[in-house]
């Protein structure tokens, strides 16, 4: 069978590398806190995963559960606490709009996962800096910048082209188009260039920066088109449906199609590499290596703003 199946512990284990050296070079000890509110079974094994691989890099990494009503006080509490590097939350939580408050109640400069209003509007305005000078990368949602270090991994992304718009020329489609990972998925890949199908309940919308990528970011349509249609133009599938239920099928897929599941469900059917050309079932481990990707740069983000207050 000619299909290839890249494993998330194979594409972490070069940036978990890179992080336990930086920690252990630079005798530091970042310290993430890690809020959980909530009996979700696939919350608490993202937890687990995150504690396994803190332990192994040399963060610290505090879980702390806490009643749901309690929360916004203790993530408050946290965000003052000098000896907190990172703030992450377990969600759902209420699961409703009131986890978008929650996000935007962590400091954006304890925001490990990037889902704060500042960094989410930066993804979908294609901002890739928090300051004029451009020495402060933005902080990525960790899921969507999973799923993009993979696809560069897989070398979806075209290295001959600019940076910026190297996925000039590829039709990608995302089935889930929630704001904690599907939409601002669609959006960086299509601000990267990509033709991008954005896929949920609700229908199909088209993200694109236009004919010849010619806008700074990308925009957003409304299109006619079924799951079944844009599925079958697509050399991308990204699938992200939270619920065992939902099962692609393979027959609907392009021949040689790249397959890739962020859900904690399988999404696809048992024969999807009678049909891909590589086949990815899941990303956990590479987003636990973003999230602490991330928690470096906001270590160092932090100390920078500390030494400008003091001098």
């Amino acid at each position: 069978m000619p299909c290839k199946t890249i494993l998330a512990s194979s594409v972490s284990a070069k940036f978990r590398r890179e992080i336990k050296a930086d920690i252990d070079n630079r005798k530091i000890r970042p310290k993430l806190v890690g809020f959980l509110a909530n009996e979700d079974p696939a919350a608490k094994k993202y937890a687990e995963w995150t504690a396994k691989t803190c332990a192994e890099t040399g963060v610290e990494f505090e879980l702390r559960k806490v009643d749901k009503q309690e929360l916004e006080d203790k993530v408050d509490e946290a965000n003052t606490d000098p000896s907190v590097h990172g703030i992450m939350v377990y969600y759902p939580v209420f699961g409703n709009k009131q986890d978008d408050y929650i996000q935007n109640c962590v400091r954006y400069l304890k925001d490990v996962e990037g889902l704060c209003h500042k960094f989410v509007y930066n993804v979908y305005h294609n901002i890739r800096y928090m300051d004029d000078s451009q020495s402060m990368k933005c902080i990525i949602p960790c899921t969507p910048l999973a799923c993009v270090k993979i696809l560069e991994y897989i070398g979806v992304y075209n290295t001959v082209l600019q940076y910026g718009n190297r996925l000039y020329g590829r039709t990608i489609t995302v089935i889930n188009r929630s704001e904690i990972v599907g939409r601002p998925l669609a959006a960086m890949l299509a601000n990267d260039g990509a033709k991008v199908y954005s896929v949920d309940i609700t229908g199909v919308q088209l993200f694109t920066r236009g004919t010849g990528i010619h806008q700074k970011e990308h925009e957003v349509k409304d299109i006619k088109d079924t799951m079944e249609q844009v599925v079958a133009q697509s050399d991308v599938v990204i699938t992200g449906v939270p619920t065992p239920k939902f099962k692609l099928p393979t027959h609907l897929l392009k021949d040689g199609v790249i397959a890739m599941n962020f859900s904690s469900f399988a999404n696809f059917e048992d024969d999807i590499k009678t049909r891909a050309s590589i086949f990815v079932p899941s990303v956990g481990k590479v987003t636990v290596a973003m999230l602490e990707r991330n928690l470096l740069r906001l270590y160092d983000y932090q100390h920078e703003h500390i030494e400008k207050t003091v001098t």
